[in-house]
C-alpha cells in the first residue's frame, strides 16, 4: 500500500490539473461525491447545455430541464407576519409583551402602550399598530405604533375615524384595517384603513355587510376576513371580507361553526383560524377552532379545541404556527397557546403572558 501526502497539486503550467484517467476517493468516483452544477451569467441564451444547468441574463434566471429553459420565479416572503408575536393592551393595561412565536415559553415585557386600553392590533412586518379601545371607561380613537424588532414604548401613530371598543384589524403588508366595534352609543359597521408606513389619520374604507362588535380578523395578504362578533348582544356566524388593497364594502364570505363573539383570529399564506369565543348571553366559553381557506369563499370547518374554554383574546401567527394568547374563563387568565396552521388539531400549551388579561391586541413581525 501506497502513501501520497501533499498539501497542493497544480497542473505544470498552472493552475487545477485535469486527471485524464479519472479520480477516485475512498474508491468511489469523485463525480459522485461532488454535485456540479452548471452556472452561466449572460445574455445571450447558453449553448448545449446539461440538464439542470442555470442561466441569469441579468433579469431573469432560468433552469434547463428536460431540453427547455423554465423561468424560475422567487416569492418573497410575506410581510404582514414574521417570528415575534406582540400582545398589546387588555383590562386597561397598558402592557405588551412578545414571544419568539417559533419557540414555546413565557412571554417578555416589550414596552407599554401611550394609553392603557383594549386595542385591536396589525403589523406591516415591522410595525405594529395598535388601534382603539376602552380606556378609564372612555371609548378611543388612539393609533398607536411599535418596531417590532424594537423593545420599547409605543409612539403616536394618528386616530380612527371613530372613537370605539371591541373592533378587528388585519393587514395586508402595506395598509392595515380597523373594522367594527361597539362606539358607546351603537354597534358600528365601519372599517378604516392606514397606510402602516406613514403615520397619520385612519381613512374611510367601506362597510361590513352588518354591524357588529367583538369580532376577529385575519388575511392572507390579498383578503382580509372579519369573523364572528355580536350584533346587538346576539353571537353570529357571519364571516365577511374584503380586498385589502382595494377601498369598498364588505361582501359575504360564509359562516364559522358556531355563533360567537370575543373570538382571536390569525393567519398563514392560505388558511385563517378563529380560535374560542362566547356563546349566548356573555356568559357561556367555548374552546373551539374552525378555519378556513382565505382564498376560496365558503362555511368554516372544525380545526380543534384550544388548550381552554375562553373569550376576549387575541391571536397571531408566523406563518406556520398559530398562537393564541389571554382572555377570559371568566376571570382575566394569562394562557398562551398554540397550533400548526397547516395541520388540523387541538392546541398545545406555549407559556403564559407577563399578565393576565383579556380583550388585548396581537400582531407579530420582525
Amino acid at each position: 500500500m501506497s502513501t501520497f501526502n501533499t498539501t497542493n497539486i497544480e497542473s505544470t503550467s498552472g493552475g487545477a490539473p485535469s486527471f485524464s484517467q479519472g479520480l477516485t476517493v475512498g474508491g468511489t468516483d469523485i463525480t459522485s461525491l461532488v454535485t456540479m452544477t452548471e452556472y452561466y451569467d449572460q445574455a445571450s441564451e447558453p449553448g448545449s447545455p446539461a440538464d439542470g444547468a442555470v442561466w441569469y441574463d441579468g433579469s431573469d434566471v432560468y433552469q434547463y430541464l428536460n431540453d427547455t429553459w423554465m423561468t424560475l420565479t422567487f416569492i418573497p416572503p410575506p410581510t404582514w407576519f414574521g417570528s415575534r408575536g406582540l400582545f398589546s393592551g387588555g383590562n386597561s393595561s397598558n402592557v405588551i409583551d412578545y414571544i419568539s412565536i417559533a419557540t414555546p415559553g413565557n412571554a417578555t415585557d416589550f414596552g407599554d402602550l401611550t394609553v392603557a386600553r383594549t386595542p385591536a392590533s396589525c403589523s406591516n412586518g415591522t410595525r405594529g399598530v395598535f388601534g382603539g379601545g376602552i380606556a378609564s371607561g372612555s371609548y378611543s380613537n388612539v393609533i398607536d405604533y411599535v418596531t417590532i424588532a424594537s423593545t420599547g414604548n409605543a409612539t403616536d401613530f394618528g386616530d380612527l375615524t371613530v372613537t370605539r371598543n371591541n373592533l378587528g384589524s388585519c393587514s395586508d403588508g402595506t395598509y392595515g384595517l380597523f373594522a367594527g366595534g361597539w362606539s358607546g352609543s351603537a354597534t358600528e359597521d365601519t372599517i378604516d384603513y392606514i397606510t402602516i408606513a406613514s403615520t397619520g389619520n385612519a381613512t374611510d374604507f367601506g362597510d361590513m355587510t352588518t354591524a357588529r362588535e367583538a369580532i376577529a380578523s385575519c388575511s392572507d395578504g390579498t383578503y382580509g376576513l372579519f369573523a364572528g362578533g355580536y350584533e346587538f348582544s346576539v353571537p353570529t356566524v357571519t364571516i365577511d371580507y374584503v380586498t385589502v388593497a382595494t377601498t369598498g364594502n364588505a361582501i359575504d364570505f360564509g359562516d364559522l361553526t358556531v355563533a360567537r363573539g370575543g373570538l382571536g383570529a390569525c393567519s398563514s399564506e392560505t388558511r385563517g383560524l378563529f380560535g374560542g369565543g362566547l356563546l349566548t348571553g356573555f356568559t357561556t366559553y367555548t374552546n373551539v377552532i374552525d378555519y378556513v381557506t382565505i382564498a376560496s369563499p365558503g362555511n368554516a370547518t372544525d380545526f380543534g379545541d384550544l388548550t381552554s374554554a375562553r373569550g376576549g383574546f387575541a391571536a397571531c401567527a408566523d406563518g406556520t404556527y398559530g398562537v393564541f394568547g389571554g382572555g377570559f374563563s371568566p376571570t382575566a387568565t394569562d394562557v398562551i397557546d398554540y397550533v400548526t396552521i397547516a395541520s388540523t388539531g387541538n392546541a398545545t400549551d406555549f407559556g403564559d403572558l407577563t399578565v393576565a388579561r383579556g380583550n388585548n391586541g396581537a400582531c407579530s413581525g420582525d
